[in-house]
């Protein structure tokens, strides 16, 4: 199972990563600004209580929990995590099929993986994109039961596709680096 991102040639996957981390990083920022408001006794995590609340009591808690100016912030931190899911999703992705390379070329195990991971990174993107609307729609009020719970079996699901990446591109990299230091 090969994945797009193994066409990109070697010499621009380092530069296509910096930028993809660094959009990650400016849009990160921007959501853990907003976030502060959103840290309430409902939501001591912020966003990521909301993420997590798994019902609909529990999620209507923590909107109620807010004032006007911390539901524009969630609304807002909502909003610019689509940004960051693009450039986190892509970014690992990259990572996962770097690795992969070091990986092979040094013939350590575990190469195989690389493709899978990348692919999984975008199916994290995915969740993360649902997770959002669903959010949105309790935000703005819905009563439907439904939301909440698919907004957690995604944010656990991408949490888990993106600790998986993130391991396997740090893997990749030691692999790298350690073969250079020889």
């Amino acid at each position: 199972m090969r994945h797009p991102f193994e066409l990109v040639p070697e010499e621009r996957r380092i530069p296509i990563l910096w930028s993809l981390l660094g959009l990650a990083v400016a849009s990160g920022a921007a959501a853990a600004v907003a976030d502060r408001r959103l840290r309430t006794e409902a939501a001591p995590w912020g966003i990521v209580s909301f993420e997590l609340a798994g019902t609909w009591a529990r999620a209507r808690r923590i909107v109620e929990s807010w004032d006007d100016a911390a539901r524009v912030s969630a609304a807002f931190s909502l909003g610019v995590d689509y940004l960051l899911l693009a450039a986190y999703a892509n970014g690992l992705a990259l990572a996962c099929v770097m690795g992969a390379d070091a990986l092979k070329k040094r013939g350590l195990p575990g190469a195989s993986l690389g493709a899978p991971l990348a692919w999984g990174q975008w199916l994290a993107g995915l969740l993360d994109a649902t997770e959002n609307a669903a959010l949105l729609e309790v935000l703005r009020g819905s009563d439907e039961a439904l939301w909440p719970p698919l907004a957690r079996r995604c944010a656990q699901a991408k949490f888990c596709l993106v600790g998986a990446g993130i391991a396997y591109g740090l893997l990749g990299y030691l692999a790298h680096r350690r073969s250079k230091g020889r």
